[in-house]
């Protein structure tokens, strides 16, 4: 056999050597298919296909059980690695996870994205501690990489033990539905420890993750549906923190008459502020993280004008906007995450205040929600601030006022700005009054309550102080934000601005 057949014999005994049989039947497509959706046709390069640092030498590695390389993604560098569970279940050892942090330092050094496609049972138990340590290496290396790179994990089967915690630190997850599943401890060691019976999909699989706990942060339908959708949300991103995103060249803007239909005056009627985001961004534009976990706060990317944004809207049509523990995380990591890629931040307030009671004291509202106010302080992006309608109390702070570095503030004319709602305040400012009031009590409220409103609860007051900037036409809105959008992209560019990373929150 001479060099070249032997050449295509090692080339053959590696892609051979998996079972792709196997992951069809669960659903799951293979690591090189995987791959080959994920990067624009024919660019992909794999790096280290023969390593193979296993005791047998003479047996055929298949890659070391890992598929890594470099390609491009809508014509632009990125970096990926690709768990092959085909291969002893995908199991880190000492030798694959070399292989993962080869790829890590070469995209940091690059300064391009990196891609992780998770499909693994966990480490190699009889490596012991050499498997453990390349997990520290790993986690080493995302951290290295925190708000310097974008990082992108894509949970396309098993995630267990140490290797979630990668997924953890990294700035986004996907999760692929009914195949997907990440936890700590599996089923196993959860009946062995406490006597629980749960499936894998009960313990870590999408709906805990999506709707419970906030751990991913999109969820998928199949592995095609999940690549495709880690390809659109890389254009929205730069490609590391020295780079602005790329401006899209075509655009839609939606006609902005009716924008002031979705927002009803009545302040006790709920509307989805999404259908805001729609009026404000270009056409079908938006591009939302975490929509199942603490639905009261809408968190996403949206273009303007073909640019990117951050959006950050109290959504009523959920615990009236209320900001509580789950949304403080949510809206504070989303902002940290768009000031390592600068993004600018529109924040939509509606807002009656946190939500009150002692379940969200005793879980630390105070801590919590003190993290939305440290983000938004800490962010040195654009940051253009609307009020919609209702803006009591400390929730109001918390979304962005001027005093937390918002560069513009508007409000619409039916904008609230107070320590509390007009009743409320009513109620504690006139107890005596209203107690004198006997069978006029309702009058004398409602009396009561209209002059506070007409003496406090309106936005010139705001404006006239310099609090507000202006107050704004809600047809106008789209047509001001473009105006500063380009104003504060011009500032921005070139400008050098420290770097923080995205800790998890």
């Amino acid at each position: 056999m001479d060099s070249l057949q032997q050449l295509e014999q090692h080339r053959r005994d590696l892609l051979g050597s998996g079972k792709p049989e196997r992951q069809h039947e669960k659903g799951k497509l293979t690591a090189d298919e995987r791959l080959n959706l994920l990067f624009d046709t024919d660019t992909f390069v794999e790096y280290n296909v023969f390593q193979n640092r296993s005791r047998d030498l003479e047996k055929p590695c298949a890659r070391d059980g890992v598929i890594a390389g470099c390609g491009k993604i809508n014509g632009r560098y990125a970096y990926a690695y690709a768990q092959d569970f085909t291969i002893s279940g995908g199991a880190l050892s000492d030798s694959n996870a070399r292989k993962i942090t080869e790829v890590q330092k070469m995209a940091l050094k690059a300064k391009v994205p990196i891609i992780a496609l998770m499909d693994s049972g966990g480490a190699k138990i009889q490596e012991g501690i050499k498997a453990l340590a390349q997990y520290g290496n790993i986690f080493y290396q995302n951290v290295q990489a925190s708000g310097v790179i974008p990082q992108i994990t894509a949970i396309m089967g098993p995630c267990a033990g140490g290797a979630s915690y990668s997924p953890a630190l990294q700035d986004f997850i996907f999760f692929v539905e009914g195949t997907g599943e990440m936890f700590v401890t599996g089923p196993a060691v959860v009946k062995e420890v406490i006597g629980e019976d749960i499936s894998m999909q009960e313990l870590g699989g999408a709906d805990v993750h999506m709707r419970k706990n906030g751990v991913a942060h999109v969820r998928a339908s199949d592995d095609r549906d999940c690549l495709l959708k880690i390809r659109n949300l890389l254009s929205y991103l730069p490609q590391n923190c020295d780079q602005l995103p790329d401006i899209q060249p075509k655009f839609k803007a939606r006609w902005q008459r009716g924008i002031e239909d979705v927002v009803p005056e009545n302040k006790r009627r709920i509307y989805d502020v999404k259908r805001v985001i729609d009026y404000l961004a270009d056409t079908e534009s938006f591009f939302e993280i975490e929509p199942e976990f603490a639905a009261n706060i809408v968190t996403g990317f949206a273009r303007v004008k073909g640019a990117t944004v951050g959006f950050v809207a109290n959504q009523p049509a959920v615990l009236s906007g209320c900001m509580d523990v789950n949304a403080s995380c949510k809206a504070a990591r989303f902002i940290r995450t768009c000031d390592c890629y600068n993004i600018p931040l529109i924040n939509l307030v509606d807002v009656p205040g946190f939500f009150p009671g002692r379940e969200q004291e005793s879980s630390g509202i105070i801590r919590h929600g003190a993290k939305v106010l440290y983000a938004y302080s800490e962010a040195k992006v654009p940051k253009i601030t609307l009020i919609l309608r209702k803006a009591y109390g400390g929730a109001y702070i918390a979304m962005c006022c001027k005093e937390l570095g918002a560069d513009v503030v508007w409000a619409w004319p039916y904008a609230e700005i107070a320590v509390m709602g007009a009743e409320g305040a009513v109620k504690i400012l006139n107890k005596r009054d209203l107690k004198a009031a006997g069978d006029k009590y309702q009058e004398v409220l409602d009396e009561k309550v209209q002059a506070y409103k007409d003496t406090y609860l309106n936005p010139y007051i705001g404006a006239k102080l310099g609090y507000i900037d202006d107050v704004i036409q809600p047809q106008d809105t789209r047509r001001l934000l473009e105006k500063v959008l380009e104003a504060q992209l011009t500032f921005q560019t070139g400008q050098k601005k420290e770097r923080h990373g995205n800790i998890p929150l």
